[in-house]
């Protein structure tokens, strides 16, 4: 069955992927003679780094999610449609979903990556990630839950302690401890005063040396002390090796009894079935040359977290970061409406810096011109954020928030909207 699209003359380019690279490559191609098919599994793009937000009650998911229809309401050449491509066939030159094949000139795959467990089934199964709305929506439900069943215990042994352990000390793990921390601090202190705010204990895990490993020693250590000195537990040079009935078990043996296991140690690139002859990188990264462009095909490319462009001048991909999928969705943009020339310059990165937030008036940040922590690179990374939001409106909204939050520690947003898995698995497991 054939995708239900507007007959056209025009070559068609199919974008399989609305992330930052997806969405900018579809936007950079207004006002151009193709016809733009935009595929995602969900009909919104999110704004991944601010989920950690949603899940701890800072925000709500409408501030940093805006629907592709309402994106591309003025983009007459842009259709989009709501599947999951499960297989490419590149000698028919189309798409497979479960909605019908569609037929292409172009394909860019920006399908971005998911996280990798390293084949820990049991981590898998009971550990909550930080990829989606979805996602968001679960884990602030889960810790709400937990904080609820928390209070209503009558068997709680006062030496018990409620951990909430978090798994890799990248961007996303740093900030969810940061966040958690404030919520201790604040939130959980004054909205449940019958619980006794010294027993909870957040503990972060890096099999590394360091937090924020990409980025300075010097952003790194500040990052440290300001997670340290938020009443984090760092655990430094140590794995997790495994979950068992309900406790996570780490490489040095120790074992913290906890339903709250949050997993950002690591992704995989997610690519379609169908490309035979591209060559993979590490990462599951499809390899692309200077072009973007798959190796061994014609008309088909790859850009954001999925593709392995190597640096010029240090050799190794581009980071797996917002800029570098931007940059390429709109130099691709301009590859394709040139004709894909081979003597057409190639892609070069524009570093813009690196950021990360571990709280209130507390960042760090490398940029080109200098590295910055403390309350101005919080306002860096505040403003950096607003205006990398997709919608005006979303803008305004997230600004509000933040005001709000800046002079009050109170979370609006403590609602339960999903059914937590955290109660019910580790007794299945055992049962079993």
């Amino acid at each position: 069955m054939e995708m239900r699209l507007p007959k056209t003359d025009k070559k068609r380019i199919i974008i399989i992927g609305g992330g930052f690279g997806g969405l900018n490559l579809a936007k950079s191609l207004k006002g151009t003679n193709f016809q733009v098919v935009l595929i995602d599994q969900y009909n919104h793009h999110n704004f991944q780094p601010l989920l950690y937000q949603i899940a701890t009650a800072g925000l709500m998911p409408d501030a940093i999610v805006a629907p592709f229809r309402n994106i591309f309401n003025k983009q007459d050449n842009v259709f989009f449609r709501m599947a999951r491509v499960e297989k490419i066939d590149s000698d028919q030159q189309r798409v497979e979903t479960p909605i019908g094949w569609a037929k292409y000139d172009y394909l860019v795959l920006a399908t971005g990556a998911t996280t990798n467990f390293f084949g820990m089934d049991k981590v898998e199964r009971h550990a909550y990630t930080l990829k989606s709305i979805e996602d968001a929506l679960e884990l602030r439900s889960a810790l709400i839950q937990y904080l609820e069943a928390a209070v209503s215990r009558t068997d709680v042994d006062e030496n018990e302690c409620m951990h909430f352990v978090l798994i890799g000390g990248g961007p996303t793990g740093l900030e969810m401890a940061g966040a958690l921390a404030e919520l201790k601090k604040n939130e959980i202190k004054k909205g449940y005063p019958d619980l006794d705010n010294d027993r909870i204990k957040i503990h972060l895990v890096e099999m590394g040396s360091e937090l924020l490993a990409p980025m300075s020693d010097e952003s790194s250590q500040k990052a440290l002390a300001y997670v340290r000195e938020m009443g984090v537990k760092v655990w430094l040079d140590t794995a997790i090796e495994d979950y068992v009935d309900g406790k996570v078990v780490l490489s040095n043996g120790t074992r913290l009894e906890t339903p709250m296991l949050f997993y950002a140690a690591g992704v995989t690139g997610e690519a379609p079935e169908g490309l035979r002859q591209a060559k993979m990188a590490r990462g599951n990264r499809i390899l692309v040359d200077s072009h973007t462009s798959v190796e061994g095909y014609d008309h088909i490319f790859a850009i954001g977290d999925i593709a392995a462009m190597p640096d010029p001048e240090t050799g190794h991909p581009h980071p797996q970061l917002a800029q570098p999928a931007i940059q390429q969705g709109k130099y691709l943009a301009k590859y394709i409406k040139k004709g894909c020339p081979a003597d057409y310059p190639g892609f070069q990165y524009k570093d813009l810096g690196t950021m990360a937030t571990i709280g209130k008036k507390k960042a760090v940040a490398d940029l080109p011109w200098g590295k910055f922590s403390g309350t101005f690179a919080w306002l860096m990374w505040l403003f950096v954020h607003v205006m990398s939001l997709v919608a005006f409106r979303n803008r305004i909204n997230v600004l509000v928030n933040w005001t709000m939050s800046y002079f009050s520690t109170h979370k609006k947003y403590k609602i339960i909207t999903r059914s937590p898995r955290m109660i019910s698995e580790p007794q299945e497991e055992v049962a079993s």
